[in-house]
């Protein structure tokens, strides 16, 4: 007898979806490595299980990539393995260490920094790391809140030793310029208000001097190397009134109009929204914000990096403190609570501290690993770097996906990837003869919103679906009917959800046909 399949999405159905939010959510991977025969197993450019690296006992506030080196800066005094409690196997390194880019483990490199480091950046050749800071000195020898070092050989670079008066929270290293941001007034005795250029192989103060009201937090520089974007609390710079965001001369450090940087709101007794992070992808610049104030502006802006000119907005609410492009993906780390204006999650469905845009339009992604914040900031992330096939993440959170991890953490484009969540058992009935109904609710997956569903009776596929999944909104139910069955029989049957990569199977369940 010739048995035939009938598949309805039921009204429950139809009401879960409802709850799906309109709108595109999700882009195409392009980068994600795998083959049609042998998928990835996610859906950005990388995977959301995180990969082994040391952890630190305070915060990472930055990290850089050199080669095959990673550098994090921050408040930690010690590091770790992965795995271990505080005090276990542990070993000394103050404010700065280097860890392996592939295993995650730390060099021999392990200089004597005397204070906090807030910011660290790499030239483009690879050849010099410079760290930002409080501190003063660096291995017993003076460096006043800025100091480069050879990657080479990991020795403090002889002669250059720029005087700053005051934190350095932001550095960009091009191939002749250090630019510096932060809080201080001089540099070398010299007037500069919270942003300065020195040279990059003397150390030199340089003639560029826009000059902020406020501080600044981020520094980038277009491709070109003609424009210097600018991020912080200030409302005036390079002798133009711009808040927080700023596109300025790389000849003269004047402001340029940015009509990207209107909007983000501007400053009153209620909101303070200002740019934590900044990043040059191809032509465009994208800009990270963390607000101070209920409904204040969280979110990330992608704009033209030559006219400046506001190419796509998010809204999420949740201050943001760093991002990084990989590909056609801008990774966002923050501690987002409601992106319900941006068809995401809504308000009270937790703490997201990891999320991926797609870099060309602004929407959501699927890539949903999360940590536990921690320490005195409870943000969690701070700070992102990669070295174009992963992505490290520095900042005060405690664990990671769950397990202990503290400090920081990485993800690579490993094929892989979290696997879904079981399925439930498909639920069963057999109200008309030779007719089996069986419905199933989607599942969940970390790096995935659009999963495969498999429907078999015993051994033979009776069914394959695509459908769309979050974990803030009800499961879509659908509703199959099994027909041409012998009566009196029991059927077994039991789904399979897939991601292309990794499968998972429900319990079995049966029912005797009517």
């Amino acid at each position: 007898m010739q048995k035939t399949v009938l598949a309805v999405v039921t009204a429950a159905a139809v009401a879960a979806a409802a709850l799906i939010p309109s709108g595109p959510s999700v882009q195409a991977a392009t980068e994600a490595v795998g083959t049609a025969s042998s998928p990835p197993g996610f859906g950005s450019a990388l995977s959301s299980v995180q990969q082994p690296a040391w952890q630190t006992n305070a915060s990472v506030n930055a990290v850089a990539v050199a080669g095959n080196l990673v550098f994090a800066g921050g408040l930690f005094t010690r590091i770790r393995p992965p795995g271990k409690a505080r005090g276990v196997s542990d070993a000394s390194r103050k404010y700065f260490a280097a860890f392996d880019r592939t295993t995650g483990a730390p060099t021999r490199f392990a200089p004597q920094v005397n204070g906090p480091v807030w910011s660290v950046a790499t030239s483009p050749d690879g050849r010099r790391v410079v760290i930002g800071g409080d501190f003063t000195a660096v291995d017993g020898v003076p460096r006043s809140r800025v100091a480069m070092f050879d990657v080479a050989s990991g020795k403090l670079v002889a002669g250059w030793d720029p005087v700053v008066s005051y934190r350095v929270a932001a550095l960009k290293v091009t191939g002749s310029t250090v630019y510096l941001g932060g809080s201080f007034g001089s540099v070398d005795k010299v007037a500069r208000s919270r942003i300065a250029a020195v040279s990059l192989s003397t150390g030199a103060l340089l003639p560029w001097n826009p000059g902020a009201d406020d501080d600044v937090h981020a520094i980038e520089v277009s491709t070109d190397g003609k424009r210097v974007f600018v991020g912080g609390g200030f409302v005036e710079i390079g002798g133009r009134s711009s808040h927080s965001l700023a596109m300025l001369s790389a000849a003269t450090g004047a402001a340029y109009d940015m009509p990207a940087a209107r909007a983000i709101p501007m400053l009153t007794p209620y909101c303070d929204s200002r740019v934590k992070d900044l990043e040059i992808q191809g032509n465009k610049v994208y800009a990270a914000n963390a607000g101070a104030g209920i409904g204040c502006y969280d979110g990330v802006l992608a704009a033209d990096a030559t006219t400046g000119k506001l190419i796509w907005q998010s809204h999420c609410l949740g201050a943001t403190e760093a991002i990084k492009a990989i590909g056609n993906w801008l990774y966002k780390g923050s501690h987002a609570h409601d992106c319900s204006a941006d068809g995401g999650f809504p308000d009270k469905t937790g703490m997201h501290h990891l999320l991926v845009y797609s870099a060309i339009t602004g929407k959501l992604g699927p890539w949903f690993p999360n940590v536990t914040a921690g320490g005195k900031t409870l943000v969690g992330p701070l700070s992102f770097a990669s070295g174009g096939n992963d992505l490290w993440a520095g900042g005060d959170f405690i664990e990671v996906n769950g397990v202990s991890q503290e400090g920081l953490t990485r993800f690579t484009n490993a094929p892989g990837g979290a696997a879904p969540a079981r399925p439930a058992a498909p639920k069963l009935a057999s109200a008309r003869p030779n007719k089996v109904t069986i419905a199933f609710e989607t599942a969940v997956d970390r790096d995935n919103i659009k999963l495969i569903y498999l429907l078999y009776r015993g051994s033979t596929r009776i069914g394959t679906w695509t459908r769309s999944s979050n974990s803030w909104t009800k499961p879509t139910v659908t509703s199959v009917t099994d027909s041409g069955l012998a009566s009196g029989r029991t059927m077994s049957y039991h789904l399979e959800v897939s991601d292309g990569r990794n499968v998972q199977k429900s319990p079995t369940v049966s029912v005797r046909v009517r």
